[in-house]
């Protein structure tokens, strides 16, 4: 099921394994540059045109009313509300410690420097529907636009053919306060807030994952607006001991697997007889899940237990591959963690399984994957404002510096910048 690898005598055969990239397929690309052209020159009609076609139905309204908002809520199981609130009141406080504020800095001769930090006016919410539903992405990235402070936020999410939206999305739309919930999806909705349409707001910024036109949509409108990532398949690196428990790693490189053919798990271990214990744990376990053959794809295509003579090597070779979740099943986390450079989020010891992370903790769920968790970070209430420079300069110190700045400007052979300071100069 699992390839097994030593490293680093097996390190060529590995990375072939593991090779990740975010570049898309050309068609895909084709496609996406003509639904963006469309939206853009035609609004609203290439939408609703769009949605047709992909989604199977032609809207009579793209904004799910508010009546079906408040239906929502009062039709879902009061269990799994009162979890969404549990959850969405964990993710806000984490986000919460976040907040930047503005500052100022007082130098010599009156002058005043500074930085002002304010949140973004416009925001959209990818969060991916159909098939399936995802409140939790709801809610993870509602929190740090809210937290951020951002006046304006607006979901959308694919309806069905029936031109329903998933309740369990409505539901953790309602717990987060927002009113704004579009039944759009594809690149057609990325478009839609990107320019804007005769009745679809254009955006400041547009986060949350999709499936690979929705990534290639982003990629395509960034610069029009600004994008939080483009999200790839998800993936896992477990860093195991011999102290570890081989059913809990098998259970979390399922629940990693089970996302997406795409997905990737990994196993780095010391111990030879984990690395058994859990291909051993995977082929008992495997034919029980539901999904079972999307996760023998995945683990197949994208998997591997890697064979290392110590946890530094595992460490180094974690960096290596920069993942989107790092599991530590180890004896001493802690000890181990000034090692690790280069992960979207670290789970610490046998029972922060990243399945808490996903849903309750409060750290965002929104991360780097393909490796760009090397120079990416999750998603944050940073995304979701922008800073400005103040600058206040005295008469006293452009006379003490403004030769000089004008000097620099000579040097550029920037003449009218000189000039500037020099004009300025002359009636001082």
């Amino acid at each position: 099921m699992l390839h097994l690898y030593r490293y680093p005598e097996d390190s060529s055969a590995l990375k072939k394994q593991l090779q990740r990239s975010i570049a898309i397929d050309t068609s895909v690309q084709v496609a996406v540059d003509e639904i963006l052209s469309q939206v853009r020159q035609r609004g609203d009609s290439a939408v609703l045109d769009y949605t047709e076609k992909f989604q199977g139905i032609r809207l009579a309204a793209m904004r799910v009313s508010p009546d079906a908002l408040d239906d929502a809520r009062r039709n879902t199981d009061p269990l799994f509300l009162e979890l969404l609130e549990e959850a969405y009141a964990n993710i806000v406080r984490f986000h919460q410690c976040e907040v930047e504020k503005s500052f100022f800095i007082e130098s010599e001769g009156g002058v005043l420097l500074g930085q002002r930090v304010t949140p973004m006016e416009k925001a959209l919410l990818y969060v991916p529907g159909g098939k399936a539903s995802y409140p939790s992405s709801l809610l993870m990235n509602a929190a740090p636009a809210q937290v951020a402070g951002v006046k304006d936020i607006f979901v959308t999410t694919p309806c069905g053919a029936s031109g329903e939206v998933s309740q369990d999305t409505l539901a953790a739309a309602s717990v987060a306060g927002i009113r704004s919930v579009y039944k759009l999806g594809g690149a057609q909705a990325i478009a839609a807030f990107a320019y804007g349409t005769e009745t679809i707001l254009k955006v400041d910024i547009i986060t949350g994952p999709g499936n690979r036109y929705v990534a290639q949509a982003k990629k395509q409108v960034f610069g029009h607006v600004a994008i939080d990532s483009i999200a790839g398949p998800s993936e896992v690196v477990i860093i195991g001991d011999e102290f570890a428990n081989p059913e809990f790693i098998a259970y979390d490189m399922f629940a990693q697997a089970e996302h997406d053919p795409d997905a990737s798990a990994v196993l780095i271990t010391t111990s030879e007889s984990l690395a058994v214990a859990v291909q051993q744990c995977i082929e008992a376990l495997l034919p029980k899940m539901l999904r079972c053959d999307i996760i023998a794809l995945s683990l197949r295509n994208n998997g591997a237990i890697v064979l290392v003579e110590s946890i530094e090597e595992a460490c180094t070779l974690s960096d290596t591959i920069a993942p989107e979740h790092l599991e530590l099943h180890v004896e001493h986390p802690w000890d181990i963690l000034p090692n690790l450079h280069h992960a979207g989020a670290i789970f610490m010891g046998p029972y922060s399984c990243e399945t808490v992370g996903d849903y309750y903790a409060g750290p965002n769920h929104t991360l780097p994957t393909s490796g760009t968790a090397r120079f990416f970070s999750p998603l944050s209430v940073r995304d979701f404002v922008k800073h400005t420079s103040i600058i206040s300069y005295s008469t006293q110190q452009l006379l003490k510096n403004g030769e000089k700045i004008a000097a620099f400007a000579d040097h550029e052979g920037l003449q009218a910048h000189a000039e500037s300071v020099r004009a300025r100069l002359r009636v001082l």
